[in-house]
């Protein structure tokens, strides 16, 4: 899947939670994962053998899956606390299920931009995952990775970087260098170089995930579909635009032959490549394909949703960018003002939403230097 960033390029992170556990995909911002019931085949004795208190975990469990796919992050918050304090309650604090229930919990608090809740939870998961399970279990390594996610959300690229790097080292020694968990971190850790500009250092990673995903996984697996988009995404970034081109095109052709017309991945690709055509001055080619990602991110996922904020930002960044003022200052103001509101602490959307409206006061009104009101926003 790919993050959504309120811009051009979407790029995918990849976090997972327990890896004996089935590993649920999330419809947007990283690829992370919500608990939900093991792999392993279990025969009828084994089914019987499972307390009840397991079984009434599971169900209360099953419900924050749910909820979190559906989007209903509100409600799936309150299905995860109710996990959370019945595990805690029937299981202790180390137990696996109640190391579970902790993740699903800051992911839920993560997803809502409830960083400042989602992060004692990450970082109490990541202690007693390495005092219970080891410093190189499976689990705990996903828990390096959805901390270091939470803080690169927050542009806290410092902290995010050694965390990153641990966890590919790790994965390298302990599950291989072409275990799909390995091919995350490789993805990862390009994105970091990506967002700090640090190209020379992210194109061999973002080729090397690329390489192994079409290998490993097939050409047409969704993390194929992803090492594509972010490739061409890091061509973008550098202005090669006819590198990118054929990749994007690529990737929104497989999206909507793999995963369908609706799914939030194709939504993505159909941005991205309307934002390729946007930067060259395509505009007629580029406004449909805002227009389409823009009522089906609203269809999809909701008004109020990271993406349709989105979509919201970027056809008025195109109206503005043709001096079509009218038709970009109501779009411009509703995105700004909800993002402020609600997603302030999510660096990435919180510059794009400022640049853009900053953007358009200085088309309207010659101003050379950013508004007071816009150094608010960004400080």
């Amino acid at each position: 899947m790919y993050q959504l960033i309120c811009s051009v390029v979407i790029t995918l992170l990849v976090t997972e939670c327990a890896a004996q556990h089935e590993a649920i995909n999330l419809p947007e911002k990283n690829e992370q994962v919500v608990v939900q019931d093991k792999k392993e085949t279990k025969n009828v004795d084994s089914e019987k053998n499972i307390s009840p208190e397991r079984q009434q975990w599971k169900k209360i469990n099953q419900q924050v899956v749910k909820a979190y796919q559906s989007g209903h992050y509100a409600q799936g918050i309150a299905f995860a606390e109710k996990a959370y304090q019945y595990a805690l309650k029937n299981f202790g604090e180390t137990d696996q299920d109640t190391l579970s229930s902790i993740n699903n919990l800051a992911l839920l608090y993560e997803s809502q931009g409830r960083y400042n809740e989602a992060e004692p939870l990450y970082k109490r998961c990541l202690q007693l995952r390495e005092e219970v399970l080891g410093p190189k279990h499976p689990d705990t390594l996903a828990s390096i990775n959805n901390l270091a996610v939470l803080y690169y959300s927050q542009g806290r690229y410092g902290e995010t970087e050694p965390l990153y790097k641990r966890c590919l080292q790790l994965r390298e020694e302990v599950l291989g260098p072409k275990h799909p968990d390995t091919l995350a971190s490789i993805n990862n850790l390009a994105a970091l170089y990506n967002s700090q500009g640090r190209y020379g250092e992210a194109e061999p990673l973002y080729k090397r995930f690329y390489q192994l995903s079409e290998e490993v996984l097939g050409p047409k697996h969704p993390n194929t579909l992803t090492s594509i988009n972010n490739l061409a995404g890091l061509y973008y970034s550098q202005g090669r635009y006819g590198e990118a081109e054929p990749l994007f095109k690529r990737c929104l052709q497989l999206s909507e032959e793999v995963l369908g017309p609706k799914h939030p991945d194709t939504l993505t690709s159909i941005n991205n490549l309307a934002g390729l055509y946007k930067s060259q001055g395509k505009y007629g080619e580029a406004e449909p394909l805002y227009k389409r990602f823009y009522q089906l991110s609203e269809e999809v996922l909701g008004p109020k949703h990271p993406s349709t904020l989105a979509s919201i930002n970027n056809l008025a960044a195109l109206y503005d960018s043709q001096g079509r003022y009218g038709e970009a200052e109501p779009f411009i103001n509703a995105v700004f003002n909800f993002v402020k509101k609600s997603w302030g602490q999510n660096i990435h959307l919180r510059s794009s939403a400022s640049t853009t409206l900053q953007d358009y006061i200085n088309r309207r009104e010659g101003m050379a230097k950013p508004s007071r009101f816009i150094n608010a926003f960004i400080n």
